[in-house]
């Protein structure tokens, strides 16, 4: 009897372990879809200027 408790505190912390890891993943790959180096400065300006409301020199 004492075994059950245990089986199910490893399943719970594989479970947990997991989707820890998707979550790291899945913000890595929006971080690297959101570096603005990768877009050309008129799209990056545009953007900036779309998220602060100001205009931004290029």
């Amino acid at each position: 009897m004492t075994a059950i408790p245990l089986i199910i505190g490893l399943v719970l912390s594989v479970t947990v372990a997991v989707g820890y890891v998707l979550v790291l993943v899945g913000m890595r790959q929006e971080d690297r879809r959101m570096r603005l180096g990768d877009i050309p400065p008129s799209r990056a300006a545009g953007l900036a200027r779309r998220v602060t409301g100001c205009h931004v020199r290029t």
